[in-house]
């Protein structure tokens, strides 16, 4: 079961190139900073701007320099089934625990094409499936009886990563498990770091984490208090944490943590357009809160 801490990893650039010395680094300094999981290719990692070649080779590094010490889950969902499926079965060829696909975006598929999307994909390359539900950026919602649907009728659909922000929606779907008997096979995942609390309270195993990539130890001590159901100790430092948590967000994901990683000398700030360097204002305010953790 995906569970605890899971970094939904950045992509480190240098002069408009994939940086594949730093993300080696990265990578390693995860695995010893105890992360649960390492996710390349997601939102945080840029992939829309990723080539197709680049996004194959970031997935072939950081399973190469992971070598089975944790587990890669690899993002290869689009908006395309045939053009995901070529993105998954590279990934497993190169030897990814499991994959991450997107609510396919912008064509607005019916519950019943998101299904079938999901179903075609994981069917095909045959190793367990994280579902990826996000609607502020897809512009359509993954309804949790869809959802549940899906997990009956697909053995290889082990997880979700509910980024709707809604406690209600994830509330649902785990109801919708437990009434099915698929709880323990499934792994409900936060996809937002400041809710990662009252999810993991509710049932839920973790979270796809943005923060992770400047505090890993931490996120994973906050994740693994949850799991062993030590409420108390994992409230108190939720509220330590959550003005961090919501400075990852001052502007559009990943500008803030890649800002962030550049003053603690983790990799380079740089982005590929359309996402720009942060605005002074904002990261003025990054800079106060970073100083106030310590982190620079």
């Amino acid at each position: 079961m995906f569970q605890g801490s899971i970094v939904a990893l950045v992509t480190p650039f240098k002069g408009g190139e994939l940086d594949e010395k730093k993300l080696c680094e990265l990578v390693e300094w995860h695995i010893s900073e105890g992360t649960d999981a390492i996710l390349p290719c997601g939102t945080t990692g840029e992939s829309p701007t990723l080539s197709y070649e680049e996004h194959n080779r970031v997935i072939e590094l950081v399973v190469k320099q992971a070598r089975r010490r944790v587990l890669v889950i690899g993002g290869t969902g689009t908006n395309s089934t045939s053009e995901s499926l070529l993105l998954s079965e590279h990934a497993k060829e190169v030897g990814c625990d499991a994959l991450l696909l997107i609510v396919p975006y912008y064509n607005k598929p019916t519950q019943d094409g998101i299904l079938q999307h999901f179903k075609t994909i994981a069917e095909r390359i045959k190793i367990p499936v994280v579902v990826y539900n996000i609607p502020g950026r897809t512009s359509i919602n993954l309804e949790p009886q869809t959802f549940v649907k899906l997990v009956k009728e697909c053995e290889y659909i082990v997880g979700i990563k509910e980024a709707s922000g809604s406690i209600e929606q994830a509330s649902q779907i785990m109801s919708l498990l437990i009434q099915e008997n698929l709880e323990e096979k499934i792994s409900v995942l936060s996809g937002d770091d400041s809710i990662t609390y009252p999810l993991m309270c509710l049932g839920a195993k973790g979270v796809i984490s943005v923060l992770a990539n400047i505090i890993p130890k931490k996120m994973h001590v906050f994740t693994e208090l949850l799991l062993k159901k030590k409420f108390d100790e994992a409230k108190k430092l939720h509220y330590e944490l959550y003005p961090l948590m919501k400075s990852m967000f001052i502007e559009t994901n990943p500008i803030p943590v890649k800002t962030a990683m550049e003053m603690m000398n983790l990799c380079s700030s740089e982005l590929r357009l359309p996402m720009t360097k942060m605005k002074d204002e904002n990261k003025e305010k990054l800079i106060k809160i970073l100083k106030k953790y310590n982190l620079i």
